[in-house]
């Protein structure tokens, strides 16, 4: 049984296998893997040069974290372009997402990565053997993350959409205007 279409782009890693007396040569077990559909690839070079990634635990029977990017055409389509499984929202696991989201999807300069502000992101982003800084990119984090996190401080859902709007001010001017309102209401 194939699992996946022909051409698609496969990462896997194994680890070494340990018994009660040590090592067991020669035998592995699977530790993390990464996949790309090639169709996805190509179009990724017709959207928007903006990626956004994210994981979520799985449940049940299947333990370990899904890790997706994907991108926007100019339509404002969603277009899932890559995706992992690991076994945790590690910077190792996301070191393993990015250096072969950057090798194999996304290798052209001036990608703009939006994410959570979860620590083991930017530790993966920042780390240079991950492929982020050269051809240079951006790393910038989602407004919707900082605004939850802002509602659940505050709880002001009045407040919470004008810290969106600023999150989406496009010049300085306006996203003055919403910090300063933000300011009124709760300095």
């Amino acid at each position: 049984m194939q699992m996946f279409a022909p051409g698609t782009i496969i990462k896997m890693e194994t680890i070494s296998t340990y018994n009660e007396h040590g090592l067991i040569n020669g035998m592995t077990i699977f530790h993390r893997l990464f996949w790309a559909y090639v169709p996805c690839i190509s179009a990724f070079k017709f959207c928007k040069p903006i990626v956004q990634v994210d994981g979520t635990r799985l449940y049940d029977k299947y333990k370990g974290t899904l890790l997706v990017a994907v991108a926007q055409d100019g339509n404002d389509n969603i277009i899932p372009i890559a995706y992992a499984l690991v076994e945790g929202e590690t910077k190792e696991a996301w070191g393993f997402f990015f250096r072969n989201l950057r090798s194999h999807v996304t290798p052209q300069a001036n990608i703009c990565l939006i994410s959570d502000r979860h620590e083991s992101i930017k530790s993966a982003y920042n780390n240079l053997n991950n492929g982020w800084q050269h051809p240079p990119s951006k790393h910038v984090f989602c407004v919707r993350h900082i605004a939850q996190n802002f509602a659940r401080e505050f709880k002001d859902n009045a407040l919470k959409n004008k810290v969106i709007s600023m999150g989406y001010s496009i010049n300085e001017a306006t996203y003055r205007y919403y910090r300063r309102e933000i300011g009124i209401v709760n300095p």
